[in-house]
């Protein structure tokens, strides 16, 4: 009893420190990517948040439900691409047509593949694709139009986008 309230009072403690999303995303030829941030709750009356509101980011990359690879920002090696823009109003990231940009997201891939998850695991949302980088090396055939939407939700998502329902 004692450790379940302990458990509690730790979840508790961590919602007020950081809001959690999770999401997934689903390109072509079976390529998919779960993930997970935490801002901080004062950045969530923001407009825009960006990779300097991120306080915990991580993310693996699959294709057939196989894990290909992860990244996250904790390990992330100097000279790492890392933007982020993030609308949580309409709980979306945001596209480089939105943002007047080349590349919106840079997840460890810089959207030109000269930084493209080396070593491990990259992605990126740019004006020609949504795609992922593994060790290099582009993987085009993961690519989806770049104003594709994908899925953000309060609770933990599977590799394939299914939302885990949450239990008592």
């Amino acid at each position: 009893m004692i450790r379940g309230v302990a458990v509690a009072l730790s979840l508790l403690a961590n919602s007020a420190n950081a809001a959690d999303f999770y999401f997934c995303w689903q390109g072509a030829n079976g390529y998919t990517m779960t993930g997970q941030m935490s801002i901080t709750p004062s950045a969530l009356n923001k407009p825009l948040i960006t990779q300097d509101d991120v306080t915990l980011f991580r993310i693996a990359g699959y294709q057939d439900q196989q894990l290909l690879g992860k990244w996250d920002i904790d390990t992330m090696r100097d000279g790492a691409s890392w933007l982020l823009n993030y609308d949580p109003a309409r709980s979306v990231f945001l596209t480089p047509g939105e943002m007047g940009l080349g590349v919106s997201q840079a997840w460890n891939a810089d959207g030109t593949a000269m930084d493209c998850g080396d070593p491990g695991f990259g992605f990126n949302l740019g004006n020609y694709a949504q795609d992922f980088c593994l060790n290099g090396r582009w993987v085009e055939e993961s690519g989806m139009p770049p104003e594709t939407p994908f899925l953000v939700s309060p609770v933990p998502v599977d590799p394939l986008c299914r939302v885990y329902a949450p239990t008592s």
